[in-house]
């Protein structure tokens, strides 16, 4: 009989997170206190400074202080319906785009490849697996053996294919730490991690020194990924599957979303915080920030990535969810979300890749109740749209697509 290692508490994989978090008042690192009888870690992070911090019975720690903040947090029913949606697999492919792009900025750009026994033997030319670019499309059906072309460009765009689709699932049998590994493993993206400490320089030898953010990690400091505006904590768990050794951290404004968080991944702490009056993170600390749906704070972001990280962000097009929104009285996105981004960052970042992931799902009365639930529609309306919802044909096709952006530091 084998015995089992028991999984970490969600306590305990914050604390082991605890050197990626900043003192919110005074910005000095933060650390677990020591029991003085046992020299034990105990339950509260605290600075140099003496501010402390206790963590929550359900394993995060909040950061926020001063006045209540303004932001609208997730609710639980909220979190709940996009918990039960993202679970049918409807959104894996935009998870794993996110974990491939998450990969590229790692130095070395190693995936582990999960539901498989090995990972794929190394593999040359016309034979190295890796999505299929023919008419700009990924076809999910060829995962185990495509073929490579139109290797280089800049921004590519992967259409999976409608015939997938099952009622309650929307893409057979793909995980997206799978799908990951199969974009990485092209050669264009993981070649591209492996150029990238040097081909980013883009200064004069020497400059470095100058520069505090220009050493990849500060001391000892593993690569780390931050995501703000976590939610359920679905898709750092994809990124955190998708690259071995990659630690995280979880940011959210709502105590719901901090909780569930907190049991996302093994390799990330929870943190209740509000971006917008500052990342409680220290300066150069992450390898990745990564923003899905969610609001930014441009400055904050800068100053929390190392001088070779990448911010990564997935924003909806105008057809997402396209057959829901007037049917349901849904919110819209508007068509020029993707200028008002780059505008927005300009100052800050320099756009590097940008990849359109575009699919049809499948989708029950159930599933389009969740998605309705799960998202600003929630807050306008009738929340249940019993009656709409039953008037679509069930299943009913619809859209994802969304955009990833890449970003790094000017």
């Amino acid at each position: 009989m084998t015995v089992g290692t028991a999984e970490p508490s969600p306590a305990d994989r914050l604390l082991a997170c605890a050197d990626l978090l900043a003192c919110p008042q005074c910005g000095q690192p933060l650390a677990a206190v020591a029991d003085d009888a046992t020299a034990a870690s105990t339950r509260t992070l605290r600075c140099p400074h003496g501010h402390s911090f206790d963590l929550a019975k359900q394993g995060y720690v909040s950061l926020l202080t001063g006045a209540s903040t303004k932001m609208t947090g997730d609710t639980p029913a909220m979190l709940d319906a996009r918990a039960a949606f993202q679970s049918a697999g409807h959104f894996t492919p935009i998870a794993a785009a996110l974990a491939a792009a998450v990969a590229a900025a790692v130095p070395g750009g190693d995936t582990a490849v999960f539901g498989a026994d090995s990972p794929p033997a190394a593999a040359t030319g016309e034979d190295r697996p890796g999505p299929h670019y023919a008419d700009d499309t990924a076809d999910l059906a060829d995962l185990g053996n495509p073929r490579v072309s139109g290797a280089g460009r800049p921004e590519a765009r992967h259409r999976f294919r409608a015939g997938l689709a099952t009622p309650g699932m929307s893409v057979a049998a793909a995980s997206a730490a799978r799908l990951a590994t199969t974009l990485l493993s092209t050669g264009q993206v993981a070649e591209a991690a492996r150029r990238r400490p040097a081909a980013d320089a883009g200064a004069a030898p020497g400059n470095e020194a100058t520069d505090p953010r220009s050493t990849p990690h500060r001391g000892d400091r593993d690569p780390a990924v931050l995501e703000i505006g976590a939610g359920t904590g679905y898709y750092l768990a994809a990124v955190l599957d998708a690259v071995p050794g990659l630690r995280g951290i979880a940011l959210d404004v709502s105590k719901a979303a901090a909780r569930r968080a907190a049991r996302a991944h093994t390799r990330a702490g929870s943190v209740l915080a509000d971006a917008w009056r500052g990342l409680p993170v220290p300066d150069a600390a992450m390898t990745a920030v990564v923003s899905v749906f969610a609001p930014r704070n441009a400055d904050e972001v800068a100053r929390v990535l190392n001088a070779n990280g990448r911010f990564i962000v997935v924003t909806p097009t105008s057809r997402h969810l396209g057959e829901l929104i007037e049917p349901l009285g849904m919110v819209s996105v508007d068509a020029a979300k993707e200028d008002r981004l780059a505008e927005s960052l300009g100052g800050r970042f320099e756009l590097v890749g940008r990849e359109a992931v575009e699919y049809t799902m499948s989708l029950s009365h159930e599933d389009v109740a969740r998605v309705v639930d799960m998202g600003p529609s929630a807050f306008h309306g009738d929340a249940g749209r019993s009656e709409e919802i039953a008037a679509l044909p069930d299943p009913v096709a619809v859209t994802a697509s969304v955009t990833v952006s890449v970003y790094r530091p000017r």
